[in-house]
């Protein structure tokens, strides 16, 4: 090894920042890469913050939704107090069923309410109600495919920029003829930086992902509950005996 020409090497990466020495250093191809992870990163992360806020959010409203409809007495006794909840999952299923089961009762000439509907009727605001569930759940999720590309494709991402970079730094040496630790050490430490760039976009994306998905499947299962509960109380109460 040409000792002196190593310590110089080392010298002028002591002289300032190893990362900003490494992407000075880094092939075109690289550069582009790295450009292109922290783009994914970012957008991976404005994603993942928007999620927890979102899901946050929708599970606060949906105790204090799920505390007023067990204190209500009728099933449209919140309905007709007019209350809003934007966000609140829970909410805009109550609202859709609400809203045709009370057209039902008053039909199309807008009379007062009937004390039942049909079996037809109610299987139509119970579509209606299933229907509105899986919009609220389609709304959760929308988002956490950003996450999940980012979790399978980073690393992938990195490893083509690095895989690209060392074969750059082989064929150079090929043509200077020149196979010293100064020659390869800064094309190959320049090569690496790209997968360590994937795994950080990799790594924050995973643990926020599997932890939205988690909470994602907890509201899915509260919903579908709630859809359920909210059918029998409707039919308890204003389904017609056939």
């Amino acid at each position: 090894m040409n000792v002196p020409l190593f310590f110089s090497v080392v010298g002028s990466v002591s002289s300032e920042s190893e990362l900003v020495y490494i992407l000075k250093r880094a092939t075109p191809e690289a550069k582009i890469i790295i450009f292109l992870l922290l783009i994914f990163s970012i957008v991976a992360w404005y994603k993942m913050i928007f999620k927890i806020i979102q899901m946050s959010r929708a599970k606060k409203l949906n105790q204090f939704f799920t505390e007023e409809f067990k204190n209500q007495k009728g099933v449209l006794d919140l309905y007709d107090r007019r209350i809003q909840a934007e966000g609140c999952p829970l909410f805009a299923v109550y609202q859709t069923g609400s809203v045709e089961l009370d057209a039902r009762l008053k039909g199309a000439a807008g009379e007062a309410r009937k004390k039942h509907i049909s079996l037809k009727s109610m299987e139509h605001v119970k579509r209606l109600i299933e229907n509105t569930v899986a919009q609220e759940s389609l709304k959760l999720e929308s988002g956490l495919i950003w996450l999940a590309a980012a979790v399978s494709g980073g690393p992938f991402l990195g490893l083509l920029g690095t895989v690209w970079g060392v074969m750059d730094t082989f064929s150079g040496i090929a043509r200077t003829g020149s196979a010293t630790m100064a020659a390869m050490a800064p094309g190959v430490s320049a090569a690496l930086v790209t997968t360590v760039a994937g795994l950080l976009l990799a790594i924050p994306a995973m643990f926020g992902y599997n932890a939205l998905v988690h909470t994602l499947r907890t509201l899915t299962v509260e919903l579908d509950n709630y859809a359920q509960e909210l059918v029998s109380k409707m039919e308890t109460e204003y389904l017609k005996d056939e």
